[in-house]
């Protein structure tokens, strides 16, 4: 091999591995920016045709706040897919409901209220479960964790929950939660204070945007924040 074919393969070599070593890490955004709703657009029914009806959705002491009424969703403006959704939250007073969704798209497409999607639940006690929401998911133990296979369903009156592997994680009301989600190609994995609490294949949809409910009862976010991944974690 002569020196000035050696000397190119070196050459390329070092662009390759140096092009390589200098890959940044992915970086982790802030769906919630602490000061206002920017980058998110409110979707509360009641608020098209009462006058009086609030924004259930509040910036209070920089945190994301969803006072639970009237009901709708918070939703962002931008999609994504393939990402880690790292959510801190806590109900503030009594234990109740909320959820995040994910991959969803067209509004109100469930009781004229939830949009189409995948929700990760965050009811107290129940933190982990999916609820199918005119899209579908599957997990292990179908008929265990669902029900009835006949009774299976995405829209109003099936049986749309499917149940999470402990109810056990959460921290006590008026205690902060930290929850995880990693939504990768037709994959979503869940975990609440660091335990596994669900993991679902060939989801019917793998991108879209991300919601937060207002369903009934105050929950605080102090984080929402977002990496994008190329593999579940472990």
């Amino acid at each position: 091999m002569s020196k000035t074919v050696m000397k190119s393969r070196y050459f390329l070599f070092l662009i390759v591995f140096g092009w390589v070593g200098c890959q940044p890490e992915p970086k982790t955004l802030s769906l919630f920016n602490g000061t206002d709703l920017t980058g998110w657009h409110v979707d509360v029914p009641e608020m098209d045709s009462v006058s009086t009806a609030i924004n259930p959705f509040i910036v209070r002491d920089g945190h994301l706040v969803s006072l639970g009424t009237p009901e709708g969703h918070l939703i962002t403006d931008a999609l994504y897919s393939n990402y880690r959704l790292e959510v801190t939250y806590r109900f503030t007073g009594t234990p109740g409901n909320c959820g995040i969704l994910v991959h969803a798209s067209t509004p109100r497409a469930l009781y004229a209220m939830f949009p189409k999607s995948i929700e990760v639940q965050m009811m107290t006690e129940n933190a982990g479960d999916f609820w199918v929401i005119v899209e579908d998911i599957s997990v292990p133990d179908m008929i265990e964790r669902r029900g009835p296979e006949e009774e299976w369903g995405i829209t109003e009156g099936k049986k749309r929950r499917i149940l999470n592997l402990t109810d056990g994680s959460e921290s006590p009301v008026g205690e902060w939660n930290t929850m995880i989600i990693e939504a990768l190609g037709g994959q979503i994995k869940v975990w609440v204070n660091g335990d596994l609490v669900n993991h679902g294949t060939g989801a019917t949809a793998q991108s879209g945007q991300i919601a937060v409910q207002a369903e009934g009862s105050e929950v605080e976010f102090s984080n929402l924040l977002i990496t994008p991944i190329t593999a579940l974690s472990e």
